[in-house]
């Protein structure tokens, strides 16, 4: 991964392949942000007039490139726009700062090392900036050939290549909080691009058993206790959720527990992901043109497991015990019918209507078994519904939950860390669509509102008493259009920075 170190050098004397700079939007045009003033110096002053000249407007995200003026170590000046300039007094916020410096590293693919000159006045703005970076220069490639054929491969191969370091200027590479703040944006990024590189794999690259041994792997580096139960310990355990969404794949389903804890921890969270490696919709087969993407719904499952090894990474005060709900929905002979009634392990049944609704199936069990070790409180994340982007579009993910100031909390949370999410309501007459003749419950209920049916689904296997939070991220999962920010095309790693938090609020005695 890309390197992040706090550099005490000046943006004019660092030898570096560019200086990465902020300008944003004034009043009267272009405007420099802080941290740009010895580029500017060199310049003569004249910074912000140059990058008009060249159609910069400081518009967020924004990116122009210009050769470097003699006095400048490096041989190119990145400008990249944070928007409109803040209020007088104010600083620029920290999803800008983030969401620039992401632009700015995706526009350096290619490049060994660029200084950051951007504005990181305290250790939290430093630590927006090293997080977007490295959120930024995300690549992924493992699929991609090596241009062999061409004779070109390790020039190619150079040319895509992440940015190599981040050195943060302004950054106070003696000070205690600054370090902690970069040490604590390279954890959470690694394991944010951890779930990123587990939602890219192609569905036959990652199956339920490959997802296990994923999570086997990295828990005995980072000293996680994990346990697997395969198809005959989820058969004999009467998991029925679960064997009836994978018993019509090759590829049997798995639930795995992969857990953190600390000695002076006193709070448990319990994390659950929906991990369907592949998503067909089972005998009730997904429309054309539905299926390509289908890979990322195990997204919720690749969140929970990079949030659990974060918190072991930063060594968090609380234990926090992540539960991977994995299967393959498929059609065939052995798959589950629409009419079927599955036993699940609360020992509720549920008539089946649609088997394309499976997610809440897998979940329903794991909530089940998370809910017997009575943690403090209980997230689950899942790529649930259409119903949901249809509501909030693919940039924001909704919040259920079974307590009003739990939700709020982990609201405040998502959108402090830069995770846009919207409180969502659970209104109690949607239930009574679930209603099934022949079960205790149907998977399907009232087609209007169909994302807030499934977490009033989920809410039944939920322990009593036990605060509860449902994030549907099935819009911003998975991006398909073109890279912004530190967003990239393809799998996002929503939800982990909301999910480690939340952790690390619990850890300060503060879960809300």
């Amino acid at each position: 991964m890309t390197a992040l170190t706090l550099s005490t050098s000046s943006a004019a004397t660092l030898r570096a392949d560019a200086v990465v700079v902020g300008v944003a939007k004034g009043a009267k045009g272009v405007v420099v942000a802080p941290g740009a003033e010895a580029v500017d110096k060199v310049f003569g002053g004249k910074l912000a007039a140059v990058l008009e000249t060249l159609g910069a407007s400081g518009a967020e995200g924004e990116v122009t490139k210009l050769p470097a003026a003699d006095g400048l170590k490096a041989p190119v000046v990145l400008a990249v726009g944070l928007g409109e300039t803040p209020a007088k007094g104010d600083g620029f916020g920290h999803e800008a700062l983030r969401r620039a410096a992401g632009s700015a590293a995706r526009a350096l693919t290619g490049s060994k090392k660029a200084g950051f000159a951007l504005p990181v006045e305290d250790p939290e703005a430093a630590a927006a900036v090293g997080e977007g970076a490295l959120l930024g220069a995300y690549t992924y490639t493992p699929n991609r050939g090596n241009g062999a054929s061409n004779g070109k491969g390790k020039k190619d191969d150079a040319k895509s290549a992440p940015l190599g370091e981040v050195a943060l200027l302004g950054g106070k590479p003696r000070d205690k909080e600054f370090k902690a703040a970069a040490a604590r944006s390279e954890a959470l990024a690694a394991e944010i691009n951890r779930a990123r590189d587990l939602i890219n794999l192609p569905p036959n690259d990652l199956d339920p058993k490959t997802f296990a041994a994923e999570a086997q792997t990295a828990a005995k580096e980072f000293g996680l206790k994990v346990e697997v139960l395969d198809e005959k310990a989820l058969k004999k355990g009467g998991y029925g959720g679960l064997m009836g969404v994978g018993q019509g794949s090759q590829s049997p389903p798995r639930l795995v527990r992969i857990a953190y804890t600390h000695p002076k921890a006193d709070k448990t969270l319990a994390l659950v992901g929906k991990g369907i490696t592949y998503d067909s919709g089972g005998i009730s087969l997904k429309p054309a043109g539905h299926n390509e993407t289908m890979k990322c719904d195990m997204s919720g499952a690749a969140a929970v497991f990079a949030a659990v090894v974060a918190a072991a990474r930063l060594g968090l005060a609380v234990n926090v015990t992540g539960w991977l709900a994995l299967a393959e929905n498929m059609p065939s002979g052995s798959a589950t019918r629409p009419g079927d009634v599955l036993t699940m392990y609360s020992g509720k049944t549920v008539e089946v209507l649609n088997t394309d609704a499976e997610g809440r199936l897998v979940l329903a069990d794991a909530l089940t078994r998370a809910s017997e070790e009575s943690p403090d409180a209980i997230v689950d994340v899942a790529t649930l519904t259409g119903a949901m982007v249809l509501a909030l579009g693919h940039r924001t993910f909704g919040i259920m939950a079974n307590d009003d100031a739990f939700r709020t909390s982990v609201h405040e949370i998502a959108e402090e860390v830069g995770e846009q999410s919207w409180p969502m309501p659970m209104p109690s007459e949607l239930r009574k669509g679930m209603d099934s003749p022949v079960a205790d419950l149907a998977n399907m209920g009232e087609r209007m509102g169909g994302g807030l049916v499934a977490g009033l689904f989920l809410k039944e296997f939920v322990g009593e008493g036990i605060p509860w939070a449902h994030l549907d991220i099935a819009g911003p999962a998975f991006h398909e259009g073109a890279p912004w920010g530190y967003t990239p095309k393809g799998g996002t790693g929503s939800a982990v920075r909301t999910l480690v938090r939340l952790a690390e609020r619990t850890a300060a005695g503060d879960l809300g």
